[in-house]
C-alpha cells in the first residue's frame, strides 16, 4: 500500500461509466477505503449519487484528487491526454498512483512519461471487459470477474508501487498481468479493433446493396446479424480508440488485405482444398481460444424459443427466468406472425446462465434451440 494499511485510503474515479462505475462498486464498502467520484456537471453529479456507486460525488477536480492515494481515468481514450496534464499540475499526495482504462496504452504512456508528476506515480490499465450496456446504471461488481486486467508501468515504476496497484486490484476478481504498452496495442489492434473495423465496413457494405434491394436488409436476420453485432459500438468512442492506435491498424490493414488477396487468388482459381485448408486451420486455432474468460469484445449466449401468439407470454418467461434468479441480458422478437409460432431469442452474458435457462424452459414445455 501507498503508506499504511491502518489508514483510510481515498480512491478517486473519473468518468463515473459502466466502467468506472463497476470499479467504484468493486471497491466500494471495503475496509477502510473511500470511493469519491468526479462529475463535470451538477446532472452527472445528481446522477451519481443516485446510482449508490460511490461514497462521494464532488465537481472540483481539485477536491477529487485531493489526497487520493488511487487516481482512475475512466474518461473516453481522447479525454485522457486533457486529464493526465490537469493531474500534473495540481499538488498531488506522494506515492499517489494514476492509472486509466483506455483500450489503448502506447499513446497515454508517452503522454505520461513527457509530464511531471513529482512523487506521483502513473501506470497504465486496461480492464478487457465490457458490456452491451453502458453508463453508470450499467455497473456491476462482477463485470471484471474471470476477465484480464492488462497494467502496462513505465519503465522505472517502483516494484511496490505496481504491487500495490495490483493488490487494490485483487477487489475486482480479474486476473491482472502485465504486458509492455507497445505489445498491448499490437495485440488488441488485431484481437479487437480490427474485428470492430471489419464488422463496420461489412455492415455498410451490404446496406449499399440495400439500397437497391431491400432484400438485403430481410434476410440478413439470425447469423449475418449476430458476426456483426459489434458493428453498433458506440462511434465516439471508437473514433477515438481507431485514431489512438493508427500506427498499428495501418500495419494490420496491409496484413488483412494480404488474406483477403489469398482467397481472392484461391476462389479464381477454384481451389478447393486452399478453401479446405483454410477453413480448417482457423477452426483448430479458434478451439483453442479459452471459452469460460471474459474478453475485449462482450461474448454473448443466446437460445431461441418458439412461442405462441398469445397476450403476455414474454413477460411471462421473463418473470420465470427471473423468479429462479437467472441474469438475462437481452430479449428480442424475431418473428411473431398469425400463421406461425412466434421465434423469441434470449440472450445472457454468462453460458451458465444461457444453460439454466434452458432447462428450466425445456421443463416447463417450451422449444429450445441454441
Amino acid at each position: 500500500m501507498n503508506e499504511s494499511d491502518n489508514h483510510t485510503q481515498k480512491i478517486a474515479i473519473f468518468g463515473v461509466g459502466l466502467i468506472g462505475g463497476s470499479l467504484a462498486l468493486c471497491f466500494r464498502g471495503k475496509p477502510g477505503i473511500t470511493v469519491v467520484g468526479y462529475a463535470h456537471e451538477p446532472a452527472l453529479q445528481e446522477r451519481y449519487m443516485q446510482s449508490g456507486v460511490l461514497d462521494e460525488v464532488t465537481l472540483s477536480i481539485e477536491e477529487a484528487a485531493m489526497d487520493a492515494d488511487y487516481i482512475f481515468l475512466s474518461v473516453p481514450v481522447g479525454m485522457l491526454n486533457y486529464y493526465l496534464e490537469l493531474l500534473s499540475k495540481l499538488p498531488l499526495k506522494k506515492g499517489c498512483i494514476i492509472t486509466d482504462v483506455g483500450s489503448t496504452k502506447a499513446s497515454i504512456t508517452s503522454a505520461a512519461k513527457s509530464l511531471d508528476f513529482q512523487d506521483a506515480y502513473f501506470i497504465g490499465g486496461h480492464p478487457m471487459a465490457g458490456s452491451e450496456r453502458s453508463g453508470v446504471e450499467a455497473a456491476s461488481a462482477l463485470l471484471f470477474e474471470n476477465a484480464y486486467y492488462v497494467l502496462t508501468p513505465l519503465e522505472g515504476i517502483p516494484e511496490h508501487v505496481y504491487n500495490s496497484l495490483k493488490e487494490l486490484l485483487t477487489h475486482t476478481k480479474a486476473q491482472v498481468i502485465r504486458v509492455d504498452p507497445k505489445h498491448h496495442d499490437d495485440i488488441v489492434g488485431a484481437i479487437s479493433h480490427l474485428p470492430h473495423i471489419i464488422a463496420v465496413a461489412l455492415v455498410n457494405q451490404v446496406s449499399g446493396y440495400n439500397e437497391a434491394e431491400p432484400l438485403y436488409q430481410l434476410l440478413a436476420a439470425g447469423g449475418f446479424r449476430d458476426i456483426t453485432r459489434i458493428a453498433s459500438s458506440d462511434p465516439l468512442v471508437w473514433r477515438d480508440i481507431l485514431l489512438s492506435n493508427r500506427e498499428v491498424l495501418l500495419r494490420l490493414f496491409k496484413d488483412w488485405n494480404m488474406q483477403i488477396q489469398r482467397f481472392t487468388d484461391i476462389i479464381e482459381h477454384q481451389n478447393g482444398e486452399a478453401i479446405e485448408e483454410a477453413f480448417r486451420s482457423a477452426g483448430a486455432f479458434r478451439n483453442q481460444l479459452p471459452e469460460r474468460r471474459k474478453g475485449v469484445i462482450t461474448s454473448l449466449f443466446d437460445i431461441y424459443i418458439d412461442v405462441p401468439d398469445t397476450p403476455g407470454i414474454i413477460g411471462r418467461i421473463a418473470t420465470e427466468l427471473g423468479t429462479a434468479a437467472i441474469n438475462l441480458s437481452n430479449m428480442q422478437i424475431i418473428e411473431s406472425r398469425e400463421d406461425v409460432p412466434g421465434i423469441l431469442r434470449l440472450s445472457f452474458r454468462q453460458e451458465e446462465d444461457m444453460e439454466r435457462a434452458a432447462q428450466l424452459l425445456i421443463s416447463q414445455n417450451y422449444t429450445v434451440r441454441s
